[in-house]
């Protein structure tokens, strides 16, 4: 156990447990992951051993990881650990010791994002995150607008919608374009901000969970900014496929998953809130009194504290390897399969070649094939030709397409399936 539990109680009944707990442990505790400092995204036996701390399902070549992220057998050791203990104590450790444990968690997670852990509360996904900052918000006016993409995620678009109603606000929506330039992105957002003084407040999503787009946050969180406008900004799957911090992207509220790319276990998200723009969230309305700060804008009852508590073990596990490492891991995968099919006719990729507009999560479409159905019969074809899982995505204003995200448990072998796959499939589909 880590040394975050902090009663006298705590410690004994950890050490009571122990070997009840290892013995029920099916996978024995996972080995240290290698420091990733200094390894290069092409470094084959390093990403070997990393790849090694994932048990991985081998009849098929796992490319949509996008749902969740698998968490490393350290982490999933500590969680069954965590689970057990947590079971035992039961309400006597929920109401005594976890406190401090918990505190210890958000000092841990502060300290990863580089923010002050007051500035933060735990959700259970960054859907819960962005659902109580958009919901909260209390702002608007009647005759407000707010704006929304295509490529945001579809219920925070729908949380826009529900905003806006009960404010008497109007709804704006713009399509990214497609292809897209960093400036282009930029430009998207200052036209619609120039089209429409009444723009209140702005969904902005980092790395979209339809194609990968990545947008230029910073810069324009700042536009918006300087025209009166406040950004919530989508952090789902950014956190953990790029390397960056709170303070990096300036944003005064953000919504972050930890169990998608961060690889804690299921049901970890964090709510991030500006201390100066926190009265502009309203508390949840199932708190009141002496409920403050952020914890009041956020009440989600019971939650899988053992999930929490395992945090810091995630976080510890990713930094070893490191963000940048990380990242240029996932872009290097993704680049691999892009360039192996850019001769393929007929498919076109969704993300630019621009390294500061993807990472490794990327959706491609076939030129012609772009309704839901169309995409789902490519996504199966890829799985029952070739045993490789992606997954189909709609929304996005051009046509469906079909996503394909590697993790770090994938490898070169697997991504130059895909690109073979691809070379088979695209000119059956398109004949």
């Amino acid at each position: 156990m880590t040394a975050s539990f902090q009663t006298r109680a705590s410690r004994r009944a950890v050490l009571a447990g122990t070997a009840a707990i290892a013995g029920s442990a099916a996978l024995p505790v996972g080995a240290q992951v290698p420091s990733g400092a200094g390894k290069t995204p092409d470094d084959a036996a390093y990403w070997a051993a990393v790849a090694d701390q994932y048990d991985v399902v081998r009849d098929v070549v796992q490319l949509e990881n996008g749902n969740w992220g698998m968490m490393a057998r350290p982490v999933l050791d500590e969680y069954r650990q965590r689970v057990g203990f947590v079971n035992r104590l039961s309400s006597y450790y929920a109401r005594r010791g976890m406190i401090d444990d918990i505190r210890a968690v958000y000092a841990r997670l502060g300290q990863a994002l580089d923010a002050d852990p007051h500035d933060l509360v735990m959700t259970r996904n960054a859907t819960e995150a962005l659902k109580g900052l958009i919901g909260g918000y209390n702002r608007l006016k009647p005759g407000d607008t707010v704006l929304y993409a295509d490529l945001d995620y579809d219920s925070m678009q729908a949380c826009m919608r529900s905003l806006a109603k009960r404010c008497g606000a109007r709804v704006t929506t713009i399509a990214l374009p497609e292809p897209a330039t960093y400036q282009r992105l930029i430009d998207a957002y200052a036209k619609a901000f120039d089209a429409d003084p009444r723009i209140r407040l702005v969904l902005l999503t980092h790395l979209s969970h339809r194609t990968g787009l990545v947008i230029p946050v910073r810069e324009i969180v700042a536009i918006a900014r300087r025209r009166g406008i406040d950004a919530i900004v989508d952090a789902a799957h950014s956190w953990g496929q790029l390397d960056f911090t709170l303070p990096s992207i300036d944003a005064d509220f953000v919504g972050l998953n930890l169990h998608k790319w961060m690889g804690a276990p299921l049901g970890v998200g964090a709510m991030y809130v500006r201390r100066s723009r926190l009265d502009a969230i309203d508390p949840d309305i199932a708190n009141e009194g002496t409920a403050t700060g952020i914890q009041a804008r956020v009440h989600t009852g019971t939650v899988d504290f053992a999930a929490q508590l395992a945090v810091p073990t995630a976080l510890d596990f990713q930094e070893r390897i490191g963000g940048s490492a990380r990242e240029a891991r996932l872009r290097w995968l993704r680049d691999r399969w892009v360039a192996k099919t850019c001769d393929i006719d007929g498919l076109d990729i969704l993300t630019p070649d621009d390294p500061r507009l993807h990472s490794g999560m990327t959706s491609f479409r076939i030129r012609g094939l772009t309704s839901d159905a169309d995409n789902i019969r490519v996504a199966k074809a890829l799985l029952d030709r070739h045993r490789i899982f992606t997954v189909y995505r709609d929304g996005v204003a051009k046509g469906s397409c079909v996503r394909v995200t590697p993790a770090l448990h994938n490898n070169a072998d697997d991504v130059d399936r895909l690109a073979e796959a691809l070379a088979d499939v695209v000119p059956r589909l398109r004949a």
